[in-house]
């Protein structure tokens, strides 16, 4: 039986998380760009490879491990609880899911990229063939389980993981681009910023996972995760050890903040909606806002917000309770930013 874990719970002592062995990062000190990117792939490089079966038989159920109860793991997309045992090809069931899709490189269920542990997750069965091998990026449509809701959005290009595990879809992601260069006969994985890249050995969007990573930085839970993974491969996800990393590489950068000159994060929820829509921005560097609503003839609503704001998350909720079922449009804009996201009120 799958249960909701409530987000307080899941947030372990951070003294649970070990640090990496000493001296595991050596020689990356002051490195930038591409040579910090080599650095880390000749440290990570050629880890102690398992067999498909055994994430299923004994790496999974340890290192996504269910902190309230061992029997059972932690699915990722959905953060749903399920036993151990529940694993299968079933709906309700658990299976493997690789957050690097297979196609986006033509990898099987072979070492070293089709048994990674540090981008193979339990999840879902069903939730798993929704999300199928689509790119990651802000999707369209809420996707309703039927063990329930989500919290995860698609549309026919890409998946909108659940808030609370986006920047640890995004490490995945860094960790498989950094990890796999094409050296002793491995595919060569990059990071793009675009959708729709299968079959090529390609996987985005990079600015919106790079949103996610500043959005949703390493918790207890992911970090923990990563040592348990380092006990099976010898090899660690080292943007979960050092965050300040991305910067280092994608923006030639040592600052280690959310500072940087991507668009802003965006998001509605629920979606469809009845009566009230939350409706969040995360704003990397303190900017003008303005949040307009419009019908689905494009005529104007109502105007949420008209200010300047500093950095971090804005939120606000927006009452429809006098208006008719029906598409709505909320335009988002900033200086020499602006986007628009659809809603759907249904009464």
């Amino acid at each position: 039986m799958k249960y909701y874990i409530c987000s307080l719970l899941l947030i372990l002592s951070a003294a649970l998380a070990a640090d990496p062995p000493e001296g595991y990062y050596d020689g990356t000190e002051g490195l930038m760009g591409t040579q910090l990117h080599t650095a880390l792939h000749d440290i990570i490089d050629d880890h102690v490879e398992h067999s498909y079966n055994a994430l299923r038989d004994y790496i999974l159920p340890y290192t996504d491990q269910d902190t309230l109860n061992s029997d059972n793991v932690i699915l990722l997309y959905t953060g749903w609880s399920l036993p151990i045992a529940d694993f299968g090809g079933a709906v309700s069931e658990w299976n493997r899911e690789h957050v690097w899709a297979k196609s986006h490189g033509g990898f099987d269920n072979d070492p070293p990229c089709g048994t990674d542990a540090h981008h193979i997750r339990p999840t879902d069965v069903s939730v798993n063939a929704r999300r199928g091998n689509l790119d990651f990026d802000e999707g369209g449509n809420l996707y309703i389980d039927p063990d329930g809701d989500t919290g995860c959005y698609y549309d026919s290009d890409s998946w909108e993981p659940r808030d609370e595990v986006k920047g640890d879809v995004a490490r995945m992601i860094f960790y498989m681009d950094v990890r796999y260069e094409g050296d002793s006969g491995e595919l060569d994985l990059e990071m793009v910023d675009e959708v729709n890249t299968s079959p090529a050995p390609e996987f985005g969007k990079m600015s919106t996972l790079l949103a996610w990573h500043f959005l949703d930085p390493p918790d207890a839970w992911e970090m923990r995760r990563n040592d348990r993974v380092f006990e099976f491969q010898e090899n660690r996800n080292p943007f979960i050890d050092h965050p300040e990393f991305v910067s280092r590489i994608w923006f030639n950068t040592a600052h280690d903040d959310n500072v940087i000159t991507y668009a802003p994060e965006i998001s509605l929820f629920p979606n469809p909606f009845n009566p009230s829509l939350m409706l969040s921005c995360y704003l990397p560097q303190a900017s003008f806002l303005q949040v307009k609503i419009y019908n689905q003839k494009g005529q104007f609503i109502e105007q949420i917000i008209n200010t300047d704001l500093p950095a971090g998350y804005w939120k606000s909720s927006w009452n429809s309770l006098d208006l008719p079922s029906g598409i709505y449009f909320i335009r988002f804009e900033t200086p020499g930013f602006s986007q628009t996201k659809k809603a759907v009120l249904l009464k």
